[in-house]
């Protein structure tokens, strides 16, 4: 609801005790102005001149659903980096908002697993080179002799199962994101120096959270270390209502508000469950984010605008007034030229005008502007 100032208050009720005495100064006090029943007004043609009238008739448009939306990470441009290695962080190299590319080094922990990583493809390696030498050796003496077929059949089998092995320690390696110059140089027999686990991130993007610190010790798999996010593009999930659901499809254009500036997205997810609670569904809007001004958890106001077309009957907005008891109702000309009060329903707003699921038909002439002084000469 809007707020308004005490004065601004008082200078709308002003304006709006003159507008109605104006009307009411256009007709004698005794006769003209008199209503033919108990609930129906009268005007005079004087007063008549200030009323516009607005005649219902079927229309198309496109439903425009507004809601509330909270921000959130692209799913599929984001990622939790789980520490692959156990062990104590022993160096932080990056820091939260940090720009990063697909496997930039993002913390070194001291992990013996990493050490016996490194060293079961060092034996490995070596082991396979022996027994596929070995098998080869036997190869040359079959030929000559030398050793039997069973012999050489068997060192065979040893080489191939050592080089399963070695290609199962590589395998590992390289789902601890060691760097491919240091397998390398394993691999060529060449000794390295004290090598550290290094935590890397899985795609480019930017940090968005560091969750652990210097000391602390990591759990191979389960400790989640940072998030990773490409947030040049995030999602904004939409509480509709269920009443509006039916009128958004996939595909279907948005605006985020964010302060006084607009940003355009398009409905890429309608789930199918209403949450029970709420009764809302979770619309997913992907809204490109020029410069990370959406964040994620926060609160924006969405207009979902349909490419559905609907038809129904459509009143102005000026139209809709309230009775005691907040009920909203429009005048309608009666056949003896009179007015009557007669309660709607609202449906959604589309622009200046309000969908009417019920309570007028095609054809009926509604006040348009002046219905305030109407209900006012009607509380006479």
């Amino acid at each position: 609801m809007t707020n308004r100032s005490p004065m601004r208050t008082l200078a709308i009720t002003a304006v709006a005790i003159a507008v109605i005495a104006s009307f009411a100064a256009c007709s004698p006090k005794s006769d003209n102005a008199q209503s033919t029943t108990s609930s129906n007004v009268t005007l005079t043609a004087e007063q008549s001149k200030h009323i516009r009238l607005y005649t219902v008739a079927q229309a198309k448009w496109h439903k425009t659903v507004e809601a509330t939306g909270v921000v959130d990470f692209d799913n599929d441009q984001s990622t939790s980096v789980i520490a692959p290695f156990s062990g104590p962080v022993s160096r932080l190299l990056v820091s939260p908002g940090e720009r990063v590319k697909k496997g930039q080094a993002l913390a070194v922990v001291d992990s013996p697993d990493f050490a016996a990583a490194v060293d079961a493809y060092r034996k490995a390696v070596a082991t396979a080179a022996t027994t596929r030498r070995l098998a080869d050796l036997d190869k040359d003496l079959v030929a000559h002799q030398g050793v039997s077929r069973r012999e050489a059949d068997q060192a065979e089998t040893d080489a191939v199962s050592a080089e399963s092995d070695r290609y199962a320690a590589l395998q590992t390696l390289v789902s601890l994101n060691i760097d491919p110059r240091a397998i390398a140089q394993i691999r060529q027999g060449r000794p390295l120096a004290h090598i550290e686990g290094v935590i890397r991130s899985p795609i480019a993007g930017t940090v968005v959270e560091k969750l652990i610190s210097p000391g602390l010790l990591l759990q191979a798999g389960t400790t989640p270390a940072f998030t990773v996010a490409d947030i040049s593009r995030v999602w904004v999930l939409a509480q509709v209502f269920d009443s509006d659901i039916a009128s958004i499809g996939l595909g279907d254009g948005a605006e985020i508000a964010v302060g006084s500036g607009r940003l355009s997205g398009t409905v890429t997810n309608v789930p199918a469950l209403v949450n029970p609670d709420t009764r809302s569904v979770p619309v997913r809007v992907t809204v490109p984010n020029p410069g990370g001004l959406l964040k994620r958890q926060m609160y924006v106001r969405v207009r979902i605008h349909s490419r559905q077309e609907s038809t129904g009957l459509l009143v102005p907005v000026s139209a809709i007034l309230r009775d005691d008891e907040n009920l909203p109702f429009v005048y309608v000309v009666q056949p003896d030229g009179s007015f009557a009060r007669a309660h709607v329903t609202l449906g959604s707003r589309t622009g200046d005008d309000y969908d009417i699921p019920a309570g007028l038909h095609a054809g009926n002439r509604v006040v348009m502007d002046g219905g305030l002084f109407i209900q006012f000469m009607q509380s006479q």
